[in-house]
């Protein structure tokens, strides 16, 4: 007699989204506690990006909270250019979330490649991200780490933020006190414990565009010492050649979005109005707002598809020293009561979301608490992210995707920040490598 065949169990997609309904392909990326693969949904052929995290070490780093706040805040966005999460949910060992494909790279990527990108270029990437900033705080959004690391290109060049880790929701009537961010992009108030709002993503929008222009960003410093008073008190200069790479208008609206004071800085008018004042700034004459977010204009960069936009080693070292490579696994029957408090939250509230059965939805004000446990530190591997200074959020660690490989700055020193009750837990780590 043969053998008998083992035939693999049929996929039901009309049941709720798990990872039997992808083919795995593959691995672009590597963060603290989590990895970012390739994947193709078995049923509609389309491809996305898997970020997945590993639970025990997500509980371990104290990051529970952010996941799932993550998650939440993610289930409210959708705009052309975000990296828009299509699908969420977990099994036994890691939370996924499928994201938008980005084909295109980081901009860390192509600036550590380039040295420095033409003003025509940034300024394109600088309109589309001031749209999808626009739509955030709308939605009284803050990102709160906004660097080339986190704005990831498209195969047609087309600019998105990634990477809401360390975002919060935001009110008008209570500023913000916690830390959080990567400093060298922190806007004065935050170093300054002034309180702030949305009006630190405009600041960190211009640390972005001076340093894609110029290859260097504008304030700097060895230690975090520093770089705090550098970006406080320094004030703004640019290169001696800043005439043969900027434009008047360009070093205008540079000016504008870096301007200390929140109430002036570009961008920044309440209700909206900082948009509008945006886009009439001179320097976006030559953009068409009217189709821009519809992606009808051609880019002025097109990455080059031929190439691998991010490290091809994560794809060696899966296939290599991986121990336990991710495949798609039954969930097992289990008593919630016998979880920890931390993987029994993760249990319940990083639910499923498929976005082709459900509406999307806002959990604010209840995102702003989204754990009981409180975490004072965080020791645990560091992120290969290309390091720029530390990102400081509630787990200290960088995760996104792509990534690429880069020696720790000297200033990557750790910042610790008594929380609040209304705020996610902010903490860093220091790096190692």
């Amino acid at each position: 007699m043969g053998a008998v065949c083992c035939r693999p169990q049929p996929i039901d997609f009309d049941g709720e989204v798990n990872l039997f309904h992808f083919i795995l392909l593959r691995c672009v990326g590597k963060g603290a506690f989590g990895k970012v693969r390739v994947v193709q949904h078995k049923q509609t052929r389309e491809l996305y990006a898997l970020k997945y995290i590993n639970k025990a070490k997500c509980v371990k780093m104290k990051a529970v909270a952010n996941i799932i706040q993550e998650r939440r805040l993610l289930e409210e966005i959708d705009h052309p250019f975000v990296v828009n999460m299509r699908y969420a949910f977990q099994d036994d060992e890691n939370c996924f979330f499928v994201l938008d494909l980005m084909l295109g790279g980081d901009l860390r990527f192509h600036l550590e490649r380039l040295g420095s990108l033409p003003e025509d270029v940034v300024r394109f990437y600088v309109a589309e991200i001031s749209s999808a900033l626009a739509f955030l705080h709308e939605r009284k959004i803050i990102h709160r780490d906004l660097k080339p690391d986190n704005i990831l290109l498209d195969e047609r060049g087309h600019a998105h933020i990634t990477d809401f880790n360390i975002a919060v929701h935001y009110s008008d009537r209570r500023l913000l006190q916690g830390v959080a961010g990567s400093m060298a992009y922190m806007a004065p108030e935050i170093l300054a414990k002034r309180g702030y709002t949305y009006t630190i993503d405009w600041w960190s929008l211009g640390v972005c565009a001076y340093e894609l222009i110029f290859g260097r960003r504008p304030f700097r410093g060895k230690t975090n010492s520093d770089l705090t008073h550098s970006i406080v008190k320094d004030s703004l200069r640019f290169p001696e050649d800043v005439e043969s790479r900027c434009s008047r208008a360009g070093i205008q609206a540079l000016k504008g979005l870096l301007d200390r004071d929140p109430s002036r800085r570009l961008g920044c008018k309440p209700n909206g109005e900082g948009f509008e004042e945006l886009k009439r700034h001179t320097w976006f004459s030559c953009i068409d707002w009217a189709t821009l977010d519809t992606k009808e204009q051609t880019a002025p960069f097109i990455p080059d598809n031929k190439k691998a936009n991010f490290d091809a080693s994560h794809e060696l070292e899966e296939l290599l020293l991986e121990d336990n490579p991710l495949r798609a696994k039954q969930r097992k029957e289990r008593d919630l009561s016998s979880l920890s408090a931390e993987m029994r939250q993760m249990e319940e509230q990083f639910t499923s979301y498929d976005f082709k059965k459900m509406q999307r939805r806002s959990y604010y004000p209840q995102t702003q608490i989204v754990s009981t446990v409180t975490a004072t530190s965080s020791t645990g591997p560091a992120s290969s992210r290309p390091v720029t200074p530390m990102t400081i959020g509630n787990d200290g660690t960088q995760e996104g995707y792509p990534y690429s490989h880069k020696p720790v700055s000297e200033h990557d020193i750790g910042v610790v920040e008594p929380t609040t009750p209304m705020e996610m837990v902010e903490i860093s780590e220091k790096a190692h490598h």
